[in-house]
């Protein structure tokens, strides 16, 4: 009886990341806000990490991590907790360029997300594992090197309830709890 060669699994290539989404809810001759462009591989360097006060119509935190030439981005209606006992509702939104790390300023009224934008933390962060593969699978595990964040995090993608409308992903943001 023959014997059927295991088939070696393979992940699929990973998704090309696009400012597609960014763009098209901007008018740049409105808003300051940078203009859509994916940023070169940076070589040797770790990614950064930034998290901006966005106070729009829900006050929130920005939370933005570097991937694939673009920033990750996810809306933090609660604001990003230091305690590693709070979980925070982390919304995610559509990438933005890397220059937005660097943004701070209004976004005119009738513009998407109007209101003021400050940098609240920004730094570098580790990613634990293969960052493109957590990404896939819904959990992000890093570690945070910024001037008020500090130490390892983790994003974990929840799954949509039932009968419960499409829409955008909803992550669970946390500190671990330090140890000594």
């Amino acid at each position: 009886m023959a014997t059927r060669a295991k088939a070696k699994k393979r992940r699929p290539a990973a998704k090309k990341r696009s400012l597609t989404e960014y763009k098209r809810k901007r008018d740049f001759a409105t808003t300051a806000e940078p203009v859509a462009r994916r940023a070169p591989r940076r070589k040797q360097e770790l990614p950064i990490f930034v998290v901006q006060h966005h106070k729009a119509s829900h006050d929130h935190h920005d939370f933005r991590l570097e991937h694939d030439g673009v920033l990750l981005s996810w809306a933090v209606p609660k604001h990003v907790s230091t305690d590693p006992t709070v979980k925070r509702l982390a919304v995610q939104v559509e990438d933005h360029p890397l220059d937005y790390a660097t943004f701070q300023g209004s976004i005119p009224e009738g513009e998407y997300g109007a209101g003021t934008v400050k940098t609240w933390d920004i730094g570098t962060y580790e990613p634990e594992g293969d960052f493109a593969e957590g990404l896939e699978k819904g959990k992000l595990s890093f570690v945070l090197h910024g001037k008020k964040l500090k130490g390892d995090w983790t994003l974990v993608r929840m799954q949509p309830r039932p009968g419960e409308r499409p829409g955008k992903p909803q992550w669970l943001l946390m500190r671990h709890h330090l140890t000594k």
